[in-house]
């Protein structure tokens, strides 16, 4: 009599929830959002395709303009209201508004680039976005089936 093997169910693969607070933490640190220590960056905005220290893959970030557009957006609003608040108090010239506002503009930007963009990425990580989880992403679009012409 031949033993009948049946075969063993497939389990999806559990996935362990990640701390999404401490990966936007690590990620504005410019650190790797999973250990925290390695370099989340190879160069000033480049981020690198795996982490040197645990090795996570790193590649599957997509912060395109959200970094941007947040230092933009706290950016406007320390300089508009440090403008205002100036002209209120002393109404300096044109020249001499620029001259000060100009460079912290400039330099509030440079600085904050990669810390926001840090945070984009901490934050995919740790919410498993755009492949950082398991599988396909679901919120990616599938490409649409192509139709054949009959010839």
């Amino acid at each position: 009599m031949q033993q009948q093997t049946h075969p063993t169910p497939l389990r999806p693969k559990v996935e362990l929830p990640r701390d999404t607070l401490a990966a936007v933490r690590n990620g504005m640190r410019c650190k790797c959002p999973k250990c925290g220590t390695g370099s989340l960056y190879r160069a000033y905005l480049k981020v690198a395709d795996t982490c040197p220290s645990c090795g996570e893959a790193l590649h599957y970030q997509r912060t395109d303009d959200a970094a941007p557009w947040g230092v933009m957006l706290i950016v406007c609003h320390i300089v508009v209201g440090g403008v205002l608040a100036m002209e209120q108090a002393w109404a300096p010239d044109l020249w001499v508004t620029l001259a000060i506002w100009f460079p912290i503009t400039i330099g509030l930007c440079l600085v904050l680039l990669p810390i926001v963009k840090g945070l984009f990425v901490g934050l995919q990580w740790g919410l498993r976005m755009h492949g950082f989880g398991q599988g396909p992403d679901p919120a990616d679009p599938q490409p649409a089936p192509v139709a054949s012409r009959p010839q």
